[in-house]
């Protein structure tokens, strides 16, 4: 299928007033990248331990993986699943699939086959791109199993060292990464349309797997351009990346792609552990980066026992991913250097951040506010739909320049997350403050919100449920003191069964099941609670967590 197919468009008069406003360039992101990489050819543009590219190597390498792309038989709007950690080739690979007009999809290096399966399915995937090995898990055999069921995955491309030997059916990703070559050198790409599918990335689901997000190259610029505006970015930022390169925050929020686009720095990193941030932000006098809650909580406790002198050049600490607690939010402004900037948003689009000249109580107290004056919202009631004063809380509704109208090929989805009217249905409870600021006070949907990566409670339990001692299953939010939330099981069990977390565990390891989504706890009751109308009364069982958590 084309990605064109599967798309819910913007009404046509709307994207034309997003285009007469300026919003819309009708460029594709490459040609963006490409007009800053041959403008400052000789600035460093990316920064990867032992391997340095400046603008004019970066955008040379991108334009020859573009062209053996396509030798290889992948087609302009074909999809590539894209799971690699955080490296040089990672930006290599997908700006050249965005100037072949190659739509790479968004995997993240935790998930495994029962989440590659679905993405590569659900987007009929021509190629995966995935580690040789990482964290000491096979991702190459598991590669080729996927690659073996598939009936549209054609090439798998494998990242490893340089000398390691490859089976003949697989690709070795650097020699597409390499320099241009007698082959590839002045290659002419096709165009490619700004109004077409840019990239997939991943919804956090709330009923089970992840669904598509088809970002354009209008709207995807777009993101990129007004976050960069809202964080600073200029040519001499030096952006550290140590949350997955697939994630939008990280990519485009603004990410790896502002950086490039205001022809700064890139420097990933492959974790986000407080010695090797600190080493890294000292190292290349790192200006800005973006981090979750968990990570910033360890870092000040790192900066708290060795001091802050290495972030002196920080600029810009953006934390998102989750609802950053006013505590952690005033020590980050008062213990380490730059400014803080909370960041509240979704693949889905809307982003919502505290400026930098804000008022030290907006920062700390607030999740910011849209970065674009074109983003519209509405705060309505959960059980009604009506709008609520200001002040009270609701259910945050969205549509804007770089809010798609619709997940990809995704009808009945649709028909839940988004109102006739074009609004998304984002799922979060916020209160809006007359300085227009937000401030989230939870979700309404059944999701759990892990240090960042959202976990679907239906897909936790679907799984649960394939255990043959399981009678009734549900999923909840358990508070936790650094990564925010975790799994908590509750389980009503068959007659004459027994189960244990560790059984729990490694049914999810067996099932293939990326290790975020185990649960933390199990508890075994004899039954569950139960609302008026007989479904499982999940708001019950996380109030007794909380109050758990309260207690200590």
């Amino acid at each position: 299928m084309n990605t064109a197919d599967g798309l819910t468009p913007w009404p046509a008069e709307v994207a034309e007033r997003y285009r007469s406003d300026g919003l819309w360039r009708g460029r594709a992101i490459g040609d963006v990248f490409v007009e800053s990489a041959w403008t400052h050819a000789d600035r460093v543009a990316v920064a990867d331990g032992d391997t340095t590219l400046t603008y004019a190597e970066l955008a040379d390498r991108v334009d020859a993986c573009a062209a053996r792309l396509l030798a290889l038989g992948i087609a302009p709007d074909d999809r590539i699943v894209v799971q690699l950690p955080n490296h040089w080739t990672f930006v290599v690979l997908t700006l050249g699939c965005l100037r072949a007009g190659i739509v790479p999809v968004m995997a993240l290096p935790a998930h495994r086959e029962h989440e590659l399966r679905h993405l590569i399915e659900a987007s009929e995937a021509v190629a995966l791109v995935s580690p040789d090995a990482l964290r000491d898990f096979d991702h190459r055999n598991l590669s080729c199993a996927l690659r073996a069921e598939s009936p549209t995955l054609r090439h798998v491309l494998i990242q490893a060292d340089d000398d390691r030997a490859l089976p003949d059916d697989v690709e070795h990703l650097a020699p597409l990464c390499a320099p241009s070559d007698a082959a590839t050198r002045g290659v002419a790409l096709p165009p490619v349309d700004a109004s077409s599918v840019a990239v997939f990335l991943l919804s956090g689901g709330t009923t089970g797997l992840p669904k598509l997000i088809a970002r354009t190259h209008d709207d995807y610029v777009c993101n990129v351009l007004l976050t960069s505006a809202t964080a600073g970015v200029d040519a001499d930022t030096v952006y550290l990346a140590t949350l997955p390169m697939g994630h939008n925050f990280p990519l485009a929020c603004p990410g790896i792609l502002g950086t490039l686009f205001a022809r700064g720095t890139v420097v990933p990193l492959g974790s986000p552990r407080p010695e090797r941030a600190f080493a890294a932000i000292q190292r290349y006098g790192v200006t800005h980066t973006a981090a979750v809650p968990a990570v910033v909580a360890s870092w000040l406790d790192h900066g708290a026992a060795v001091g802050t002198d290495a972030l002196h050049t920080l600029r810009v600490l953006q934390v998102g991913g989750a609802r950053l607690a006013d505590e952690l939010a005033r020590r980050a402004v008062e213990e380490l250097p730059g400014t803080l900037q909370q960041v509240f948003g979704m693949a889905e689009g809307l982003i919502n951040v505290t400026r930098l000249d804000d008022p030290v109580e907006a920062i700390v107290a607030t999740q910011g506010r849209p970065v674009s004056t074109s983003d519209e919202l509405r705060v309505v009631d959960e059980a009604t739909g009506t709008a609520v004063p200001d002040g009270t809380p609701g259910v945050l509704l969205t549509r804007g320049p770089y809010t798609p109208r619709g997940y990809y090929d995704a009808p009945e989805a649709n028909a839940r997350s988004f109102t006739p009217d074009g609004f998304y249905i984002t799922g979060d409870i916020v209160r809006l403050r007359p300085d227009g600021n937000l401030v989230v006070e939870g979700r309404s949907k059944d999701m759990i919100n892990r240090g960042g990566e959202n976990i679907s409670a239906e897909e936790v339990e679907n799984l649960v449920y394939r255990l043959p001692s399981v009678r009734l299953a549900a999923a909840v939010a358990m508070p936790h003191a650094t990564l925010g939330e975790t799994v908590c099981l509750f389980a009503v069990l068959h007659d004459g069964y027994e189960l244990d977390l560790a059984t729990v565990r490694a049914h999810f390891d067996a099932s293939g099941v990326a290790a975020f989504k185990r649960p933390e706890r199990l508890e075994t009751v004899a039954e569950l609670p139960l609302t008026k109308v007989g479904k499982i009364d999940k708001k019950a069982l996380r109030e007794l967590l909380a109050s758990e958590h309260a207690r200590g």
